[in-house]
Parts: C-alpha cells; structure tokens; sequence
C-alpha cells in the first residue's frame, strides 16, 4: 500500500485523536526533543474494532479485531507542550525496522499504528526508533490497568468518573489532573495519562477540557476469550 494511503487508513480507523488536537495547537515540523511532558493514551481495544464496525458495515478487517483477546492497548505516547504537541519532526521519518513493529504488537497490536504513531509522534521525542519504542513500553509498564478492566466478558455500563476511580485507585500516585478520560456519542474509547519525561506522574489540567462529558458509557466486551 502506498504510504500516503496508509496514513488515510489509519487517520480513519483510529478516530480517538491526540489530545487537543487542532490545526492551531499542532505545530509540524517542529524541532525533535523540545517539549513538556509525554501523553500515554490508552484505547479501550473492543471500541476500536465496534467503531471500526460500524464504518466498515461488517466484521473489522483487522488483525486487532480478530487475534487476540486486547483490552486496554497504547494508542500512542505523544510528546506534549503545555498547550499543544509537536508533530511530524522528521520529513521523512527515519524507516523502523519491521522487527521492532513486531516487537511491540503485543501492545500497540496494528503495524499500521505503530507506523503511523512514530512518523507523527514519535519523530518529535529526539529520541532512535529502538529507544522511543523502548520508552513507550516502559510507560506502558509504568501503569497499572485495574483489575475489573483487565476481563471484561460482557458488556459494562460505566461513567467517566468510575473509569478514572478506578485508575486512581490501582495507581496511588497518580492525581486526578493527570487522567482524562475519552468517549464518543456512547462508548468509552481512551484513558489519558500524563508522564513526565522520567515517567513520573504529572499533572496536565488543561486536558480536563477533552474530557468525556457523558453521564454514562459502555465498555464493550473484550474479544477473543
């Protein structure tokens, strides 16, 4: 597939966008390594593949629909500003080497993402390939998931705060300025949570404004079991 189709491809399946995106806040191009703090976005998996559904009319064609039993997956890890990210460091972006894609489809599981995630994010952290993607699974690590979001067999009704409870809880240092947490019309899709380059937790009120400001969502069953 060519490259440009690629990103379309994933600008379109992946709807849950960096946090505070817009065409004022994003500066491309900007200089690699100059930023603030660090973004993890976690995405609720079984989201993904019902509004991938949905888009498609039938069954996602992806091979994080069908495999394994993903719940919470790294959507990204996005070098922030206070107000505002950089994007797109690197024209063009250093190529990966597809044992390193591999290597971390066990938690970002689409190529296509990983892809996609270092041209436009990634380049921006002034850091190779290897030690970006190392950084990524070292923040992943660096959170826990709570326990009653790890098997999800059927389909939960659950509002934002009790997400975000729930986080606070299995993660003691983590402050409520630090998490956001996402949804579209009716399903929860993303937790947000800020690090500081060292992988402390951090606070980031300015993200409250990306909040999901439903009383209640669903948390679709995780697939695969």
């Amino acid at each position: 597939m060519h490259r440009s189709a690629v990103v379309g491809a994933v600008a379109l399946a992946h709807l849950f966008i960096s946090a505070g995106e817009t065409v004022a806040q994003v500066r491309q191009h900007a200089t690699a390594g100059q930023f603030d703090f660090y973004v993890l976005s976690l995405s609720w998996s079984p989201s993904y593949c019902e509004v991938a559904e949905d888009r498609t009319g039938g069954r996602a064609r992806d091979r994080q629909c069908s495999g394994r039993p993903f719940a919470f997956v790294v959507h990204g890890f996005w070098p922030q500003y206070e107000r505002g990210f950089p994007s797109d460091c690197q024209v063009p972006a250093p190529r990966l080497a597809r044992a390193l894609v591999d290597d971390m489809l066990d938690i970002m599981p689409s190529p296509r993402l990983v892809f996609h995630e270092w041209d436009r994010h990634g380049t921006c952290s002034g850091l190779s390939p290897k030690a970006y993607f190392g950084l990524v699974r070292a923040a992943w690590a660096a959170v826990k998931i709570p326990p009653d979001y790890v098997q999800v067999d059927q389909p939960i009704s659950v509002t934002p705060g009790q997400v975000a409870g729930a986080f606070l809880k299995a993660n003691p240092q983590l402050a409520r300025d630090a998490i956001n947490v996402s949804c579209d019309g009716r399903r929860l899709t993303e937790v947000r949570i800020c690090l500081t380059k060292e992988l402390t937790f951090r606070s980031c009120p300015e993200m409250a404004r990306y909040s999901c400001r439903r009383d209640k969502v669903v948390m679709p069953a995780v697939r695969g079991r």
